[in-house]
């Protein structure tokens, strides 16, 4: 089972996510410059949030028998939201296919695919060259039988 903490000590007037409220609050319609007391009280309880989200994410992994968290652990520590869970599922899903067209397009740079419009037939045939002629022609092995003598 898990202990009891008790709530990490925080200095006084530290504020952690400072500026991002600011800007969060302007944008919803506050003053440029809203209410220090404003700010602080939400900075508390979202820092709150993230510390009792993050412990309920361990003590998930610690009934997985896992010293790790996983991005599992966190998905079932905020379960009962449905669109916090829906936004995470979201994100998760467009991280994995940025991640696929990053490498399918570092695979194009690596193999020289990149910034060639057409290849082989299609930029000879563009230009009016017949597209065999650009081709070194392959020498043909001769059939040797046994004796050496080339069969015909």
């Amino acid at each position: 089972m898990t202990e009891i903490r008790a709530r990490a000590a925080r200095h006084k007037g530290q504020l952690n996510f400072e500026n991002d409220i600011r800007n969060f609050l302007y944008a919803f319609g506050d003053d440029s410059e809203p209410l220090p007391e404003t700010v602080r009280i939400l900075d508390e309880i979202v820092t709150d949030f993230i510390i009792e989200t993050c412990h309920t994410a361990a003590r998930a992994a610690t009934y997985s028998n896992r010293q790790k968290i996983k991005v599992d652990d966190f998905k079932f520590a905020i379960r009962h939201n449905e669109s916090m869970l829906g936004r995470v599922q979201h994100l998760l899903t467009t991280e994995l296919e940025l991640k696929k067209q990053r490498n399918q397009h570092f695979g194009d740079v690596e193999q020289g695919r990149i910034g060639l419009e057409r290849s082989g037939r299609a930029a000879a045939e563009a230009v009016g060259e017949d597209a065999d002629a650009e081709r070194p022609k392959k020498k043909r092995k001769s059939k040797k039988g046994a004796d050496g003598a080339e069969a015909a």
